[in-house]
């Protein structure tokens, strides 16, 4: 569809540039990393230098590129893995935009240009124990006590946990849910890895625990009033993740293309020359190809401040299930060798069944955007 004709020459650079750096850098090391359950941390500060980290965000030793500059450089990564994807999504996403959005002049001076570099690793700290899609359910408790907040609760799922050197940490305090950075090592933060999983193995996922953790004042985010400010933070992962997932869809594409046109059956004829084979290709690359076209839209309006929730949500929803199923197809196009760890695919299909539940599931997008075509908030 000449959809790089859409895309300016920085974009094209920019996409070239994280392209190169996944092939070189990613692809090498994350089929080890992921049968040994560990995130690649080598590549942390390889990322900083690459200005991958709070790229769209302005000043503060931040790249400062548009927001379809930073998604090609999510869709280039989500290439290589999810887990890598979520590392720069956290980071940039949920640790860097709340800290430059609602932060003081002192929290951004402090942490935007070491977490910019990857010097310093932040977290995300909402999704509890009992409250995933129903944030506002949270129990964790945040109390004034002179000059000091004093923070009690559990958040868990919390990816970069035990890694992270600051947390953005969400507790209800003064009858408001509001934003606070803990740092690691503050008395009574502890944290603690989730062992056992079958997908995202190159990625850290942890639970926090805060028991009478006390920070001072100073570490509340200011702006960070109200749940509405956490949700936004979301919004901005989201996004990301809306192109993460094309270049998911097209690694398991691509390779099942090239594994098709290789593998010879019957009548040593590649299995690509069969309809059946075609139809699947062809589902796949216009199902890629329309991702793409939604994805760069939302870009755009994003770029002019005309993007909403809705439409992130119809972006997140939309392209994780088709890169869910160009994983499935691709696997089955693959046959006993798709279930291979020298082949991507499963890899991808179960990194993609947690981008489906993550910042979001299929369902709470889907009451998204029904509100917004009917007016009716259906959550409850």
């Amino acid at each position: 569809m000449h959809i790089d004709s859409l895309f300016t020459e920085e974009e094209l650079l920019v996409r070239q540039t994280a392209r190169e750096f996944v092939e070189e850098h990613v692809k090498p090391v994350i089929r080890e990393c992921w049968n040994e359950g560990r995130f690649p941390d080598e590549i942390i500060p390889l990322m900083g230098e690459m200005g991958f980290f709070g790229a769209n965000l302005e000043g503060y030793g931040c790249a400062g590129m548009s927001n379809v500059d930073y998604g090609l450089i999510m869709q280039e990564i989500e290439r290589g893995d999810s887990g890598v994807r979520s590392f720069i999504s956290v980071q940039s996403a949920l640790v860097m935009f709340p800290i430059h959005a609602y932060g003081s002049e002192e929290q951004k001076q402090k942490w935007l240009p070491k977490l910019a570099t990857g010097e310093a690793i932040g977290c995300f700290g909402l999704t509890e124990p009992d409250f995933g899609s129903n944030p506002g359910g949270m129990r964790a408790t945040a109390r004034l006590e002179g000059d000091e907040w004093v923070l009690n609760g559990e958040k868990t799922w919390i990816t970069n946990g035990s890694i992270a050197d600051v947390a953005v940490v969400w507790a209800r305090g003064e009858g408001r849910v509001r934003g606070f950075l803990v740092e690691k090592g503050t008395p009574g933060y502890t944290t603690s890895d989730i062992h056992g999983k079958l997908s995202m193995r190159a990625s850290v996922t942890s639970s926090l625990s805060l028991n009478e953790c006390r920070i001072p004042v100073a570490n509340a985010l200011p702006g960070a009033v109200g749940l509405k400010t956490a949700l936004s933070c979301l919004t901005q992962a989201r996004y990301g993740i809306g192109w993460g997932v094309i270049g998911a869809a097209m690694e398991c594409y691509e390779t099942a293309r090239q594994y098709s046109l290789d593998r010879k059956q019957f009548d040593d004829k590649p299995i690509a020359s069969h309809q059946l084979v075609q139809e699947k290709l062809a589902w796949m690359i216009t199902e890629i190809t329309k991702a793409q076209l939604l994805a760069l839209h939302v870009g755009r309006l994003k770029d002019q401040g005309k993007a909403d929730p809705a439409h992130v949500s119809m972006l997140k929803r939309n392209n994780v299930a088709i890169a869910l199923e160009c994983a499935r197809i691709s696997r089955d196009l693959l046959g006993a060798n798709g279930i291979m760890d020298e082949y991507p695919l499963m890899r991808h299909m179960a990194n993609l069944e947690t981008v489906k539940t993550y910042e979001g599931t299929d369902h709470i997008h889907a009451l998204i955007i029904g509100e917004r075509v009917t007016g009716i908030p259906a959550y409850r």
